[in-house]
């Protein structure tokens, strides 16, 4: 989320893309209005996958299947994504893209109310990439914790709203309050949990980091400065 736009257009002039095919992908969704995530949360995601080396990926909110197209362009070959969508007139779309660039088999497509999914998942997964209804994201975080494995990475993109979740719920739009409300909750624990490390960064339009811990927070003890 950076206010100056020349830096942002510099930054943006750095991207080497992402093949052929996804950046044809990018230009048609960004041409229809069909949202898919930002360039610079886009790079941040590739760098996040390729760092963490997955094995099981979870994705929430598939839209046309880009971003899941962009993990699996840097993933372990052996690595396998799931990704969840609700939105009938997407799936489709979603399916033909990844039928097209030929990962039919590498990423599975679960179509439904993500919250319902989540319930019924099991095992674990080394990365969550949660790019979904935003008023939704405390309501599935039970789930969230549950599935990731000890050590993994959960990615939540779209965290600080455009800067307004800075802002008194008074001072933002009627039908945006509840959004506002749960996307607060939601920072709040993922920041303040024991089970997790968060670090919020201001890119794109705000990506939260939460890794699990494998072992317990350790309080530092030190004579008095």
């Amino acid at each position: 989320m950076i206010s100056d736009e020349r830096l942002t257009v510099y930054l943006h002039s750095l991207d080497a893309g992402n093949g052929a095919f996804c950046d044809a992908m990018e230009r048609e969704a960004r041409a229809s209005g069909i949202p898919i995530i930002r360039k610079e949360t886009a790079a941040l995601l590739k760098t996040m996958v390729t760092l963490k080396r997955p094995e099981r990926i979870l994705e929430v909110g598939t839209a046309i299947g880009y971003s899941a197209l962009l993990m699996a362009g840097v993933m372990p070959e052996t690595a396998h994504i799931t990704t969840i969508e609700k939105y009938e007139k997407r799936i489709p779309a979603a399916k033909e893209n990844f039928r097209r660039a030929g990962m039919e088999k590498t990423i599975t497509l679960l179509e439904g109310d993500a919250g319902e999914i989540l319930a019924g998942l099991s095992g674990s997964f080394d990365f969550i990439f949660m790019d979904a209804a935003k008023g939704q994201y405390i309501r599935w975080l039970p789930d969230l914790l549950r599935l990731l494995a000890p050590g993994g990475l959960l990615m939540s993109d779209n965290v600080l709203q455009e800067g307004t979740i800075a802002q008194s719920r008074y001072a933002v739009e009627r039908r945006e309050r509840t959004i506002h409300e749960r996307m607060r909750e939601y920072l709040y624990a993922l920041t303040h949990s024991e089970e997790l490390e968060t670090s919020v960064l201001t890119v794109g339009d705000g990506v939260a980091l939460s890794v699990k811990r494998a072992v317990p927070r350790k309080t530092i003890q030190g004579e008095k400065l």
